[in-house]
């Protein structure tokens, strides 16, 4: 096997294929080193029937970052889909984010002075019977006193608790900083500049920029450290996007994620549920929305693949998705942090690598940064 190499890149996923394709450019070696037996990470795609399956959930692109947008481009061509989720409360169904298709729907209210009237009276309403005063002391009193009641019982209240697998009154009211409510009869998710999802799948636009790149698949480096750091240059560098906590053999403790498992299937059916995105938003659904594949690309295949979402707990050994940003978790991650400023050949990236919920062009400009300061 070659030695010697500029960067050993621990993951496959998008972070460590930008750097991976900008090191290349340059002239520098490196080796790519992927637990899974696939490349792409949680943007990974899979071929089933003609349809590329999201296998780790949704992942639709946008951006306002133009550079970002005319990067990404060199490796995919973009399509024209826009986000606009569903929710299904109960068998009714509701356009989301919350929109004057949301609020005509819910009151039959039909201009936007009309369904401002309603929130605020509700969000008065319950402040009054609730003697707040006060600060909001938890998700359910902050989610009330942003778009009043109705709106967080049907479309909040079940699919947050399903999310964090706790009652809304027992989570802390800064998970919902703001609620998204528009008052026009717009059911784009994203305020983004540009949006869509690239032709042919995600995995195919990882291969391009890993093109000419070695890759080791299905390795766990952090079990095979010395074998991997033996090819390295002396002056080589790591480029690490797994867990931050699982470098150091969680010396500290282990940071906090919740999981997410999915169950997927191809049914006999052209279109079993019209939208790419349904959310539940009731308690008693099990699952948290269900995906289909097809509308992505607005695929016109004689079957469907759809995805149901289910919110989990998560423990060691488990897929880590998100991050759990409470004062506990990020005090922790401060600590490791301090840790990795001491590493000087190691580079730490990427939404484990640095302890934090990215959106794929945050991920891009994130590793770009990193190009930059290092090249």
């Amino acid at each position: 096997m070659q030695k010697n190499y500029d960067y050993l890149i621990i993951g496959a996923g998008l972070y460590g294929a930008i750097f991976a394709h900008e090191a290349k450019k340059r002239g520098k070696t490196c080796l790519v080193v992927e637990k899974r037996n696939h490349i792409g990470g949680n943007v990974y795609t899979e071929n089933t029937s003609g349809i590329n399956v999201h296998k780790y959930g949704a992942h639709i692109f946008h951006t306002s970052n133009k550079a970002v947008w005319e990067y990404i481009q060199q490796f995919t061509e973009f399509n024209r889909y826009t986000n606009a989720p569903v929710a299904n409360y109960k068998g009714e169904i509701y356009n989301l984010p919350f929109n004057m298709n949301t609020f005509n729907k819910m009151w039959g209210v039909i201009t936007p002075q009309q369904a401002y009237e309603k929130i605020e009276e509700q969000r008065r309403q319950y402040k009054k019977e609730k003697g707040l005063n006060q600060e909001p002391q938890n998700l359910e009193e902050q989610a009330i006193s942003l778009v009043g009641y109705d709106i967080y019982e049907k479309l909040i209240k079940g699919y947050t608790e399903k999310q964090w697998g706790r009652a809304c009154k027992d989570l802390p009211a800064f998970i919902i900083k703001r609620l998204p409510v528009r008052y026009t009869y717009d059911n784009n998710y994203f305020n983004d500049l540009y949006q869509g999802i690239p032709i042919g799948g995600y995995t195919a636009m990882v291969e391009r920029m890993l093109e000419g790149t070695k890759i080791r698949l299905g390795v766990d480096y952090l079990k095979n450290r010395e074998v991997f750091n033996a090819l390295l240059d002396k002056a080589g560098k790591i480029i690490y996007t797994g867990p931050i906590d699982a470098w150091f053999d969680y010396t500290l403790g282990e940071l906090e994620y919740r999981s997410v498992r999915f169950e997927t299937e191809e049914l006999p059916v052209e279109n079993y549920q019209g939208n790419a995105v349904v959310n539940y938003t009731d308690r008693q659904t099990p699952y948290t929305r269900i995906i289909e594949h097809k509308h992505f690309e607005f695929g016109t295949q004689k079957t469907t693949v759809i995805s149901k979402e289910y919110s989990a707990a998560w423990k060691p050994g488990d897929e880590p998705y998100y991050p759990v940003n409470d004062e506990k978790n990020q005090k922790l991650y401060r600590q490791y942090l301090e840790l990795a400023q001491k590493e000087q050949q190691v580079i730490f990236g990427g939404r484990l690598g640095e302890y934090k919920y990215y959106d794929m062009d945050k991920v891009i400009e994130s590793a770009l940064n990193v190009v930059k300061r290092e090249f």
